[in-house]
């Protein structure tokens, strides 16, 4: 079984310690209502990873370990059929001694339209709802953050998040297999200083429930960083599809961002921005080798990309950054 010994006793050496049995009883329930058939074999191809140092670290720029002279041929084919066998890999991409993992989603140009519009995370405690494999984990860590928790109930991501953990051991960066539901509703004036949740709201049948939890779980003057499908159209506007939206059948509201604003205004939230909209295109979500699965291309309408093949508006994004009203206390922030 997993052992999150690590990811708890780094919980406890944050301002979080009085909820940490809060947090440890999320993921015994989690656990307990679902464990994936394939995650025991998950964890012995863990264990098969390459145990070598790496030569250099890259987290700034990229998500990059060692280089591939750190591995012969037949070591780089072994390396590639391994974590093959985590697939689908969706969100990246990574650089593992060599081996490119071409994820479905650049989810590096995402964290690219929105790194310079986010407050530093430099002794930061961070929550990153719905982080996938951790992909956008591993890049906050960049900046020296106190604590970067991402939160995701797939255990298959979390297999693939220690992937990368196997070798970024050093890093402030954990990962609980538990979806927001799972955590405590109110972390009172001790909550995590930024929380992001990225392409996760359009998921939610009550989106502004979600909001609501998220602005319990910051402290006052803590950060949001929403990102999500939006619609254009006036301030009151919000689609809810009738059945599935781009082939997907549980997304409920995409609302416009004037609509976003008007949310995060009715919960009190300050400083409300939108820090980028953008078209989600066939270069940023597509397959590959990694993920042999339908994506966007298949979810269009053939005749008109700007259509689903539901007829609605081809996706676009919109990341929306707010602050919970309250002194900052930047100087404790970490503490």
């Amino acid at each position: 079984m997993i052992n999150f010994t690590n990811s708890y006793k780094a919980i406890a050496d944050t301002r979080l310690y009085p909820w940490l049995d809060q947090f440890k009883q999320a993921v015994n329930d989690r656990m307990a209502d679902y464990t994936h058939g394939n995650l025991s074999d998950w964890i012995k191809l863990l264990k098969q990873l390459p145990d070598i140092t790496p030569d250099h670290i890259e987290l700034a720029s990229k998500v990059e370990i060692g280089s591939a002279s750190q591995l012969s041929e037949a070591e780089q084919q072994e390396l590639k059929q391994l974590l093959m066998k985590f697939h689908p890999w969706r969100k990246g991409p990574f650089h593992l001694f060599g081996q490119h993992i071409d994820t479905e989603w650049r989810s590096d140009w995402k964290w690219d339209r929105l790194k310079d519009q986010i407050s530093s995370l430099e002794d930061r405690i961070v929550l990153d709802v719905g982080c996938g494999n951790g992909y956008h984990c591993w890049r906050m860590a960049a900046q020296n953050p106190k604590l970067v928790l991402g939160i995701d109930p797939s255990q298959l991501f979390l297999m693939q998040f220690a992937v990368m953990q196997t070798y970024l051991a050093d890093y402030p960066v954990h990962y609980l297999p538990v979806g927001l539901e799972y955590l405590p509703e109110n972390l009172s004036n001790q909550g995590f200083d930024t929380i992001f949740s990225m392409g996760v709201l359009y998921h939610r049948r009550s989106p502004i429930d979600h909001i609501l939890h998220m602005k319990n779980l910051l402290r006052p003057g803590g950060e949001l960083v929403l990102e999500t499908l939006v619609i254009d159209g006036e301030p009151d506007q919000c689609l809810i599809p009738k059945n599935r939206y781009a082939q997907m059948n549980n997304v409920w509201f995409i609302p416009t961002t004037g609509m976003l604003k008007n949310w995060l205004a009715k919960l009190d939230f300050q400083d409300i921005k939108i820090a980028n909209v953008a078209k989600t295109g066939l270069d940023e979500q597509r397959a590959t080798d990694w993920m042999t699965f339908q994506s966007l291309e298949d979810y269009l309408d053939p005749q008109n990309k700007d259509l689903t093949i539901e007829g609605y508006p081809a996706p676009k994004r919109a990341v929306m950054i707010a602050t919970k009203p309250g002194k900052r206390g930047k100087a404790k922030a970490g503490n």
